[in-house]
């Protein structure tokens, strides 16, 4: 059946925030440029917190933020609901030295990040963004727009490339930017000219290559929605938006503290300071309960009657890799989000933590599905286990089901892509 005009209305309002996240940095900076445009005030973590009670508040961490709204009548022992995303996606980052080329091209140097589909990022416009460390001090965001290409060898040189692509990640990888000698050019510059400051102030940079296409509704009955970085931008724009309906219903009453945390590195497994497995919601956290007058044992009563939702997009079955998926729980785009369930614990989903799910989803009317990996084919994680190991707060793994997972252009579901939001709503709420 077509999707409702509001689950369209959401998908192009992804489309807008994916547009304009194109790294870890530039995710952060939209996710608290939103939440100032909705009344949350921006916290420095260098300097005091005002007090909890009533407030609604966001801090950026390097590429990851977290934002939390307080009921009027928080206490030091109240629960909080944390919805848990990651800001960053598999692709490409930027080299020390990084313009090279030869025979008359202009290249950039750039390192595999995480774990891409290689082949996808071939044949695309691609754009470089990230954030500039500057000599006095400053940190600049700087994205490029349509700047490079990685573009495949024709099939008349490669005879055999239909029976079976592979790329070797050195030789292979590295994008054309321009024409002419890689000694007299100087692929910083273009970053600075994207940041109106001198390619000489650059002292540091993290920087990577995003698809610069913009996401797209399509398909029979507008069901399909496709997109750089879904995985997992999907999910942190759902959390947004269910902050922002949450924060404008005052004064909120007898409800948890809500929290979205948006964390950095999650492809590289989390080991960061901005991470999931770094101190960066423990600290927040912290300070938040301080400011409603915990100490360490109140806290950790809060801890106790507290969830998180760790959302990221898990597999839809695949109808010409059916043999891929488990052979009876086979989720499909368009049914919902899906409840993720690993035996090994590779998901923190248990059945406390269904139960709870269920409820959340059946509390707005939302259907949904479950995620489990066929025995043969080992799944990933996600930042659920690492949150539930460092806390000790419940946790539930979630998501959207897509396909082309990791690839440079990514398939979901408008219809779940709106759904989640809901549910995120209704669980910052319950």
């Amino acid at each position: 059946m077509p999707v409702t005009p509001v689950a369209l209305a959401h998908a192009e309002n992804l489309a807008d925030f994916v547009a304009a996240s194109p790294s870890s940095y530039h995710a952060a900076a939209e996710v608290a440029r939103r939440l100032e445009a909705a009344g949350f005030t921006r916290l420095q973590e260098e300097e005091a917190w005002p007090a909890q009670a009533g407030g609604r508040f966001v801090v950026v961490r390097d590429g990851a933020t977290i934002a939390w709204v307080v009921p009027t009548d928080a206490a030091a022992t109240t629960p909080s609901h944390i919805f848990g995303a990651h800001t960053d996606s598999p692709g490409f980052k930027l080299k020390p030295q990084p313009t090279t080329g030869s025979r008359g091209w202009l290249q950039a140097a750039v390192e595999v990040y995480g774990g891409p589909l290689l082949n996808s990022w071939l044949d695309r416009e691609l754009r470089l963004s990230g954030r500039l460390a500057l000599a006095d001090g400053r940190v600049v965001l700087a994205d490029t727009g349509p700047l490079l290409r990685l573009p495949q060898l024709a099939i008349h040189l490669d005879r055999g490339v239909n029976n079976g692509l592979s790329l070797d990640k050195q030789n292979e990888t590295q994008p054309v930017w321009g024409l002419g000698d890689p000694t007299q050019a100087d692929i910083l510059a273009e970053l600075a000219s994207s940041a109106d400051v001198s390619a000489s102030d650059i002292r540091g940079y993290d920087v990577v290559i995003a698809d610069s296409a913009r996401g797209a509704v399509f398909g029979k009955d507008d069901a399909f929605f496709a997109s750089g970085r879904l995985d997992d931008l999907a999910s942190v724009h759902a959390g947004v938006v269910a902050m922002v309906e949450i924060a404008d219903r005052t004064p909120r009453t007898k409800a948890p503290i809500a929290v979205l945390a948006a964390f950095d590195h999650e492809e590289l497994g989390s080991g960061s300071r901005s991470g999931a497995a770094g101190p960066f919601l423990e600290d927040v956290l912290e300070r938040m309960y301080a400011g409603l007058g915990a100490d360490a044992s109140a806290r950790r009563q809060a801890y106790a009657s507290s969830w998180c939702l760790s959302s990221d997009v898990g597999h839809s079955v695949h109808p010409n890799y059916a043999a891929k998926h488990d052979p009876v729980v086979q989720p499909v785009l368009g049914s919902g989000p899906i409840l993720k369930i690993n035996a090994n614990q590779r998901y923190a989903t248990d059945a406390v933590g269904t139960a709870a799910w269920r409820t959340w989803c059946d509390r707005v009317g939302v259907n949904a599905q479950e995620f489990v990996s066929n025995n043969a084919v080992p799944c990933g994680s996600t930042i659920g286990p690492i949150t539930a190991t460092r806390l000790g707060i419940r946790t539930v793994d979630v998501g959207i089901p897509i396909l082309s997972m990791h690839s440079a252009r990514e398939l979901a579901g408008v219809s779940d892509l709106y759904d989640l939001a809901r549910t995120a709503e209704s669980f910052f709420t319950a």
